[in-house]
């Protein structure tokens, strides 16, 4: 039973089950816009999401991160590193185009975790904006780069699927930025430290009803598109109601992070009867 809870932590800490999020994610694009997703990206965003999860994680110190003494932290340096060479073999079979948007969704990455200002060690430590930093590069990466892999202009409803998918990644954000509460410095100025729990919940609540009802905005709404967001909309509204400040050791880390995962199952569950 101990062997089975330390792979299932290092599953977690290494950023495995957020990887799985992603490649998820890049599935749930395929399915709603209705195109043949390269595998080679697919590959390519799981390993990269690895390495970069785990560098910001614990290498924002390139000291801290370079010489580890903890024998479980060199584990994961070693298993990333593997993950970021895997990344680099697949980004060799990538569309140009995708390179183009990669590399401006890596400056927005670097900006978030690299010293870029004399009074802050990075766009990190600006709490209120991280979120909305992650939620960006989320959504570019799950949605424009399958389709610009893909060869699809960027159409209207690209858009709509892109800023919806910013969008959930911001409600999913909020349970951890609820949870770190009580860790976080004053200084980082958090949206929970800014306006209280309660305010965050309402305007997480606010924010899942944008994310439905935009859908209506799109120029092809399709059945299977509305039911999939409706049930997603349904879930995040239980999420918001029952996020705490005090959660259980896997409530987020886990649970709220396999949101996407479940979210594919079902989409791809009812794809096969709409």
């Amino acid at each position: 039973m101990k062997l089975v809870k330390r792979i299932f932590n290092f599953y977690l800490d290494a950023s495995i089950h957020v990887a799985a999020s992603v490649f998820c994610l890049l599935e749930i694009t395929a399915i709603i816009l209705n195109i043949t997703i390269n595998q080679n990206l697919a590959y390519f965003c799981f390993f990269s999401t690895i390495a970069c999860y785990n560098f910001i994680k614990y290498g924002v110190e390139a000291k801290k991160y370079i010489l580890v003494a903890n024998k479980y932290h060199k584990n994961i340096q070693v298993f990333s590193l593997i993950a970021l060479g895997f990344a680099v073999y697949f980004s060799f079979y990538l569309h140009k185009h995708v390179w183009y948007c990669m590399g401006a969704l890596a400056v927005f990455t670097g900006l978030y975790a690299l010293p870029v200002l004399p009074k802050a060690k990075n766009l990190r430590s600006f709490g209120a904006l991280k979120v909305f930093m992650v939620a960006l590069v989320w959504a570019g990466v799950t949605v424009l780069l399958p389709v610009l892999s893909a060869n699809m202009g960027i159409t209207k409803d690209v858009w709509i699927e892109t800023f919806q998918r910013f969008l959930i990644v911001l409600v999913l954000l909020m349970p951890f930025e609820i949870r770190d509460l009580k860790y976080d410095s004053p200084a980082l100025k958090t949206i929970p430290q800014r306006f209280g729990v309660i305010h965050t919940k309402i305007a997480t609540g606010i924010v899942v009803l944008v994310f439905f009802f935009v859908t209506y905005l799109k120029n092809k709404i399709t059945l299977l598109d509305l039911v999939v967001k409706g049930v997603l909309f349904i879930s995040f509204g239980f999420l918001v109601l029952y996020t705490q400040g005090k959660q259980g050791k896997y409530f987020a880390s886990f649970w709220v992070e396999a949101f996407p995962i479940f979210w594919f199952v079902i989409v791809y569950i009812t794809s096969l009867f709409i």
